[in-house]
């Protein structure tokens, strides 16, 4: 037996699980007192009353697009050459699992960021997720980017399904805030907001991985760890960032770095 339920703004699991429930009994009631079954010796079993957090029903879908020349050049590289890079790296990710995986990731990145922020059930929202980038049988990219007719043109398309009312929306004080600060949004409007910053992470993930590659990023998040780690003053931290700009990064080399300008030694940099 299949349900479905319209939550509008609420989360609904408790309620839904609670309507459930309550139609198996009604369900095995139905069928003792059924004359087919009257006379039966048959154990009448409901196995279980459960919703579902698959909800392909629920899709929202962002989209960003303008001419190809309005990208301009991104790290040296020319508008129809990225466009052409970007395309083909969305469209390895629709058949290589590998790199769908990770592709994927960079998205939820974004999405479980703001789903967490505003109390929703983040395992819900990438089970699901995960449900739907394999319904054609096989794991593949959410995303899909294409140029048509002089036209760039990126989008996702996510099942979504959360709320602003119910649960922890409202007990929560930094989910509450989280909520004021994007304007107290209807569900569905929080859902357009959130596959919308997916979509974000994502073009980021991808200009990344098709300019200067993905490790320049990471690596300077890396580099700010490390000072954190070796509490490294405001000043020194200036010192570091700036002779670690163009070299490879390592615990043992920022360590070593610090110690030297600890001990007196200025090494030949220059800072902005």
């Amino acid at each position: 037996m299949k349900v479905s339920f319209e939550t509008c703004d609420s989360m609904g699991a408790n309620f839904i699980n609670s309507v459930l429930e309550e139609f198996g009994r009604l369900l095995r009631e139905d069928i003792k007192n059924n004359s087919l079954f009257a006379k039966s010796e048959q154990e009448i079993d409901v196995n279980m009353c459960i919703l579902s957090n698959y909800t392909p029903d629920c899709l929202v879908r962002a989209e960003v697009s303008c001419p190809i020349e309005d990208l301009g050049f991104i790290n040296n590289i020319s508008a129809k050459v990225f466009a052409d890079r970007f395309c083909k790296s969305v469209r390895i990710a629709k058949i290589d699992s590998y790199r769908a995986t990770t592709h994927n990731k960079g998205i939820l990145n974004g999405i479980d960021s703001v789903v967490i922020a505003t109390g929703n059930d983040f395992r819900a929202v990438e089970s699901c997720i995960h449900t739907s980038a394999s319904r054609n049988g096989q794991y593949e990219s959410l995303s899909e980017a294409h140029v048509k007719d002089g036209m760039f043109v990126f989008s996702l398309t996510v099942p979504l399904a959360l709320g602003t009312v119910g649960g922890l929306t409202k007990l929560h004080p930094l989910a509450n805030k989280s909520l004021q600060l994007l304007g107290n949004p209807s569900a569905e409007e929080l859902m357009q907001i959130v596959a919308a910053v997916g979509l974000a992470q994502n073009f980021s993930a991808v200009k990344s991985l098709t300019t200067t590659g993905i490790q320049q990023g990471h690596m300077k998040m890396h580099l700010t760890n490390i000072i954190a780690e070796l509490n490294a003053s405001l000043e020194e931290a200036n010192q570091i960032e700036a002779y670690f700009e163009n070299k490879t990064i390592s615990v043992s080399g920022v360590r070593a770095f610090l110690e030297k300008l600890r001990n007196g030694i200025q090494p030949n940099i220059s800072i902005a």
